[in-house]
């Protein structure tokens, strides 16, 4: 995200609006600390929603120590909410020069970095959970 050109945009606007000011006089240490803590927050998203998940949902073949099902819903819903939310909620708040300018651009540059965080959450999970 830090090397696109709007990368960052959703973090900037999220701590502004937490700080009530305009994203252009928000710090990158704020930025910074928006972005660690929302990842943080989806982390315990992604740790409810693979608890209900796997509740509910059968499963064959555990990978590592989660089951499979359970852990590929809750990581593809981890990772659709965190770029809708960002997309359609944040974004329109970011201001008219990038959202009426760069809209799609910006949309696009985020859902790869969305389908790059579920990769990683998807690998990365039964990999820790098997090593465990």
């Amino acid at each position: 995200m830090s090397r696109q050109e709007d990368g960052f945009t959703p973090a900037y606007v999220a701590a502004g609006l937490l700080r009530r000011k305009p994203p252009t006089e928000t710090s990158f240490g704020e930025a910074l600390v928006v972005h660690h803590v929302t990842g943080a927050v989806a982390g315990v998203l992604y740790a409810i929603s693979y608890l209900l998940f796997a509740a509910v949902t059968p499963d064959l073949h555990p990978i590592g120590g989660v089951l499979t099902l359970g852990h590929l819903v809750a990581t593809v819903a981890v990772s659709a909410f965190v770029y809708a939310f960002f997309a359609h909620v944040v974004l329109p708040r970011a201001g008219r020069g990038i959202y009426e300018e760069r809209a799609t651009a910006v949309r696009g540059k985020w859902l790869r970095s969305a389908v790059v965080f579920g990769v990683v959450l998807g690998v990365t999970v039964p990999v820790f959970t098997s090593a465990v």
